[in-house]
């Protein structure tokens, strides 16, 4: 008998589904949505006034010791800087910006334009400091036109300032002002005595009253600037918070919600779903200025080891990682599940044997099972349209929508499309009216663009599972289709831990094939000859990893023996994705159709006859 999981009471799975003539199904959950907050500023005052001492938001120092600032602090310090930016004749019709990275100066500075009812932009740091034309960064700010903007370090974004048209525009630094560039001390800000004005600013705030232009991640071309209103957020953070029971029981047993979390506010799942989600529930936040990338990630490590979170939620790399962490320290594994209800992940699949592992640590460590959860959606529906909420052994699904959500499913072949309808969606984009209509249906439905199928036809309370992408599905030149985001999903899997992402090839080609970028963590694992460990190269052409790769490919093929489904060939690559080249985004998702344009050398060495050596043939 499997040890059990530790109880989280969800919400019943209690699907209605409503099938058309025209084929399309309506999902709804039989639970509707009840009421949500007016504006996003209503759960901070809430925790300000009920619960002013507890911890609100706590960064490292470079001290190492914590920052940390509390609920009533922070409500304090974003009136202020509300109060800074309507002396500044700021409003509804201008904006504000952060090119930073996640900071509690950020946190605050984004609430206080939030509660002066300024629309504020949270910029991705990658625009700035990773990428060297800065053409995205110009981009958006030319597009938003911000009145001011707010940098962490003045210094660090000297460079990309300068880059960017600043007439009219005032830049407000935390440290180290920029030495060629007029700039105003973050503290001025928060010095800023607080009057009427921030009251009233306050009742104007209310459910289409925009709060963000937060932008996508530019896969498909330049970042559109998505226009996320106080409704969006507010529905879809009651959405969440209703899908588990007894949440005021919980706490009034066992104190706020603890999260330690590193994902960045630029993006709908860092800003919205895990900040704000945050905010809504009263939660101790710790920032993670680690990164499940190899050196970077010591830093969440050090975290872990000192702070127990209640919820924890990450990427499936960084899982990897922190598993491989725990395996090693007894020590951290304890202090992890010590108090831990759930985990959850997002941004790729969860694989399966990762899933497992982590189960018999915990079971080690606690004697029982964790449930791990994920969504569903886009920075279009702020962020989460469905969820997986209820213990599953099973990773990979998508869930059921939320309450209040509508899910049209269309279907496309052998899957179906997935379009979202609710208070969660935006509506629309910033001055660009032509890709807001291109984005909805007849019935103003959104057009996500991504797939799903049921886990079981026969069952559909059970839940949906991510089909890939519609727009990088391709036919062989037999004229089938390949699904090539979920076989993408299928590959990372079969060859894990070696595999860190991939690129399906087999546009109007006998076969499909790929081209995989290597996970330098993971080939550790499977790499443990000494000699062939010296270098990347070797690595890579290591008959260790060779045949650990074809040893789990030829199982997926084996399970899979259809020719949209059978991968033939791999070839690694060693250079990783360019962002400046469009083939990554700032949040780690492959452009599919840019790898394959700026790789076409590779494909077609992948295709050769007879292969390279480097070719990895199943």
């Amino acid at each position: 008998m499997k040890p059990p999981f530790r109880k989280v009471n969800y919400l019943s799975n209690d699907l209605d589904v409503t099938r058309r003539d025209d084929g399309n199904l309506i999902l709804r959950l039989a639970h509707g949505l009840g009421d949500y907050d007016r504006n996003m500023i209503v759960p901070l005052r809430k925790w300000a006034d009920t619960e002013p001492d507890t911890l609100w938001l706590a960064q490292r120092s470079p001290d190492r010791d914590w920052r940390k600032i509390t609920y009533g602090e922070g409500r304090a310090h974003v009136e202020a800087i509300a109060a800074a930016l309507l002396a500044r004749g700021l409003g509804q019709s201008d904006s504000v910006m952060v090119l930073s990275g996640n900071s509690i100066e950020h946190a605050l500075f984004m609430y206080g334009a939030i509660a002066a009812g300024v629309p504020v932009s949270s910029v991705s740091q990658a625009y700035s400091l990773m990428s060297m034309d800065h053409a995205k960064l110009r981009y958006v700010v030319d597009l938003v036109k911000p009145r001011v903007i707010m940098v962490q370090n003045g210094r660090f974004f000297e460079a990309a300032l300068m880059a960017l048209d600043l007439d009219g525009v005032e830049i407000v630094h935390v440290t180290d002002a920029p030495g060629s560039i007029p700039s105003t001390e973050f503290m001025d800000l928060v010095k800023t005595p607080v009057g009427p004005e921030v009251e009233a600013a306050f009742e104007r705030l209310g459910p289409d009253t925009v709060c963000k232009y937060l932008f996508t991640s530019g896969s498909t071309g330049m970042p559109k600037a998505v226009i996320n209103t106080h409704r969006m957020l507010c529905a879809n953070a009651a959405m969440v918070q209703s899908v588990v029971v007894d949440r005021e029981a919980i706490r009034a047993q066992e104190g706020p919600a603890v999260t330690v979390d590193w994902l960045p506010w630029s993006h709908t799942f860092g800003g919205n779903a895990n900040l704000h989600g945050a905010v809504v529930a009263g939660a101790s936040f710790y920032i993670d200025d680690g990164r499940p990338l190899p050196g970077l990630f010591d830093e969440t490590i050090a975290n872990l080891k000192e702070i127990s979170p209640t919820t924890y939620m990450n990427v499936p790399v960084a899982y990897s990682m922190l598993l491989g962490a725990m395996e090693k320290d007894p020590a951290m594994a304890e202090t992890f599940f010590k108090k831990l209800k759930f985990c959850a992940y997002g941004g790729a699949a969860l694989s399966q044997d990762l899933w497992e592992r982590f189960q018999q640590l915990a079971i080690r460590v606690t004697g029982e099972r964790v449930v791990f959860t994920t969504g569903f959606g886009a920075t279009e529906t702020a962020p989460v349209a469905t969820s997986v909420f209820r213990v599953s052994e099973r990773v990979g699904m998508i869930g059921l929508p939320l309450p209040g959500v509508e899910l049209k499913l269309v279907p496309v072949g052998a899957t179906y499309e997935v379009r979202v309808r609710g208070a969660l969606v935006t509506p629309g984009y910033y001055h660009d009216p032509k890709k807001t209509a291109d984005a909805f249906d007849e019935e103003g439905f959104y057009r996500l663009g991504d797939a799903a199928k049921f886990l079981d036809p026969e069952q559909p309370d059970l839940g949906l599972v991510f089909d890939g992408r519609v727009a990088e599905d391709f036919k062989l030149d037999t004229g089938t289709w390949v699904q090539a985001g979920n076989l993408r999903v299928h590959l990372v899997t079969a060859a894990a831990p070696a595999i860190q992402d991939a690129v399906i090839c087999g546009h109007d080609r006998k076969y499909v094939a790929a081209l995989a970028w290597p996970n330098w963590v993971g080939l550790s694992k499977v790499v443990t000859d000494p000699v062939a460990s010296a270098s990347m190269d070797l690595m890579l052409g290591s008959n260790e990893l060779v045949e650990h790769v074809r040893r789990g490919v030829k199982a997926h093929n084996q399970a899979n023996p259809g020719s949209s489904t059978v991968i033939r060939r791999v070839l690694f690559m060693a250079e990783p994705p360019n962002m400046d080249a469009g083939e990554i985004t700032d949040k780690g998702y492959i452009n599919q159709k840019a790898a394959l344009t700026r790789r076409a050398d590779l494909v077609e060495k992948l295709y050769a006859d007879p292969p390279g050596n480097d070719v990895i043939v199943i």
